[in-house]
């Protein structure tokens, strides 16, 4: 195989891993920020004190974490029938994406919004702000560095798990590996998406770091 076939081959894959995990982060982003939000508001001396709820959600958080990507891919495939009513390409390859993200982002919230020094928070409440306010004005704008650089590292994660969901057909550079690379020995092809996803992983992390620096500083 010639080096302009595999570039051929290359540009959709690069297309469909970067619309997987693009779309994947902005769900994980969304779902790991409430319940991230959420463990340190229901936890005891949180602002909403509720200990049965902080035990069900770390237990859900630590199932999601415990799993294997790969034994999670498999494990949602009636769902991801459900949801997307199919199991095959890069729209059924979200779903396991998400689910996967969304209990390891949701720790790294809950870390940036215990790293918030307990004095801010007793200051805005003792001006009078809300529960809301001091959610939005007060935690997370203070935890928005930590934030930041926590979606870069699960984005870079979600980057992994979507070469892995080429094993049963997700679309992407891993799907191409796995088809061309290894099932027919396609050294070039191995070689180009192990590069291409070098690439974009560095790609990530200097967007992130810029914005982590950008945010420090204001």
């Amino acid at each position: 195989m010639t080096w302009s076939e595999v570039f051929e081959l290359l540009t959709p894959g690069v297309q469909e891993t970067a619309w997987m995990v693009g779309i994947a982060a902005l769900l994980t982003a969304v779902g790991g920020l409430l319940i991230g939000v959420l463990l340190v508001l229901t936890d005891r001396g949180g602002l909403l004190p509720a200990p049965p709820v902080n035990a069900v959600l770390g237990l859900i958080v630590n199932v999601g974490r415990s799993l294997p990507f790969i034994i999670l891919l498999v494990a949602v495939i009636p769902f991801t029938r459900l949801v997307v009513g199919t199991t095959i390409g890069t729209d059924a390859a979200i779903v396991p994406l998400t689910i996967g993200a969304i209990p390891f982002f949701a720790r790294i919230v809950e870390s940036a919004l215990r790293e918030v020094p307990p004095d801010v928070v007793a200051a805005a409440t003792a001006m009078g702000a809300t529960r809301r306010q001091i959610v939005g004005k007060v935690l997370l704008r203070e935890a928005l560095p930590g934030l930041v650089a926590g979606l870069t590292i699960t984005v870079i994660a979600l980057v992994g798990y979507s070469a892995m969901a080429g094993v049963v057909g997700g679309g992407g550079l891993g799907d191409l590996a796995i088809r061309y690379g290894y099932q027919r020995f396609e050294t070039e092809v191995m070689i180009a998406t192990v590069v291409a996803l070098v690439v974009f992983v560095q790609l990530v992390q200097m967007v992130g770091d810029l914005l982590v620096r950008r945010l420090s500083h204001r």
